[in-house]
């Protein structure tokens, strides 16, 4: 079971949604350079449909998509959870960044609206950067996944 960490709504990570950001514990990515090293701990409460009902409740009149930050121990549950969330909340979008370097082959893509993947390489930057490696892909009405990293560099 995954565990989270603490949320927040922020407005970057998703270009032009108002996203509310669940920080998953027990990250097996450990990227050098990474700004959440308390993230690598396995600590936090367990993500359970009730507690996300809970975040839900408690953010959703403020949000258009709900982010899963991490969660690389567990790929099979983050989709599970956005299959519920796809079930139950169709009036969200659903993110998931990944530490990885390839999608997850544990995960059906077409249950996600965006998925962003890529260890964060000090050095290359963070998707800010034109010379980032990380990517973020948006999933179009036929389903193909089309990279969007550039709409951050044009800002």
């Amino acid at each position: 079971m995954l565990k989270y960490v603490n949320t927040g709504i922020v407005f970057q990570e998703i270009p032009d949604e108002v996203t509310l950001s669940i920080n998953l514990s027990n990250c097996p990515c450990r990227c050098p350079g990474c700004h959440s090293k308390y993230l690598w701990d396995d600590i936090g409460e367990e993500l359970t449909f009730s507690e996300l009902e809970k975040l839900i409740r408690e953010y959703g009149n403020d949000i258009t998509c709900i982010c899963f930050m991490g969660g690389d121990r567990d790929p099979q549950y983050i989709n599970t959870l956005a299959l519920y969330l796809k079930e139950m909340h169709p009036e969200f979008k659903v993110a998931w960044y990944s530490g990885k370097t390839c999608f997850s082959n544990l995960i059906n893509k077409t249950d996600f609206d965006y998925i962003k993947i890529g260890p964060y390489i000090k050095h290359l930057g963070s998707l800010k950067s034109p010379t980032t490696n990380q990517r973020l892909y948006r999933r179009s009405l036929d389903n193909n996944f089309t990279d969007i990293t550039h709409r951050f560099w044009e800002k």
